[in-house]
């Protein structure tokens, strides 16, 4: 590090204080067992019967307050992650621990694939209308 403390700019905001990577939060994970499940439009709900995440020490900060957002009212992971002004990945590996953790869980919207299809519906209205 030069004595002008060039080297310090890279780890040190002087608003924010210390910057924390990342990778740091997450202990170097970039993926969770839960992780294929949540995209950006997944709702994450509070667990009603959960415990108190504060008094969990194996929790970050960060999963502490996901949970406390949640307990607000659902949100989904896009919503989270602008929340916390944290990556979506690192986000996504947060859920993943508490879903694990059974913090949180996950609803999943469905599938565009399996939407019905407007024209079976229209077919049906039209049907009952016949009746």
């Amino acid at each position: 590090m030069s004595a002008d403390g060039q080297g310090r700019s890279h780890w040190f905001d002087d608003e924010a204080g210390p910057v924390v990577r990342p990778y740091a939060m997450t202990r170097g994970r970039t993926s969770s067992a839960a992780q294929h499940r949540l995209d950006l439009i997944a709702v994450v709900v509070a667990q009603s019967h959960a415990d108190d995440p504060d008094a969990d020490s194996t929790l970050s900060p960060e999963h502490v307050d996901i949970v406390g957002l949640c307990r607000d009212a659902p949100q989904s992971v896009a919503e989270l992650s602008a929340e916390l002004d944290l990556p979506i990945g690192v986000v996504r590996v947060l859920i993943g621990d508490l879903v694990d953790g059974e913090f949180v869980h996950v609803n999943r919207p469905v599938p565009p694939a399996e939407l019905v299809d407007e024209s079976i519906l229209r077919d049906v209205i039209n049907g009952l209308r016949a009746l």
